[in-house]
């Protein structure tokens, strides 16, 4: 299995609450740091596409999930949406 060549950015968000910071034993070239927000049941990042990332989604219409672990696939969801935080009226 071949590196991307034009992975997606993960972009920090208003929302953000926890920045993982990469593994001591890979190099920045391999990962690096990923703010989410945690409410302690889930972890919730956000990736920005570039114009190329978005045409080469559109004419092919897939988007490829990569998570380095061990045997398993931990349990993830994607969503396209402008955002997934969603204002209460309760305060």
């Amino acid at each position: 299995m071949k590196k991307p060549t034009f992975p997606l950015m993960a972009v920090r968000f208003p929302e953000a609450n926890r920045n993982l910071t990469k593994p001591q034993n890979m190099t920045d070239e391999e990962c690096g740091s990923l703010w989410v927000f945690t409410d302690g049941c889930q972890c919730v990042s956000c990736w920005k596409l570039t114009w190329r990332q978005r045409l080469n989604i559109l004419l092919h219409g897939t988007i490829w999930l990569g998570v380095l672990s061990g045997g398993t696939q931990p349990p993830v969801w994607m969503t396209a949406a402008e955002t997934v935080f969603v204002q209460s009226d309760e305060g």
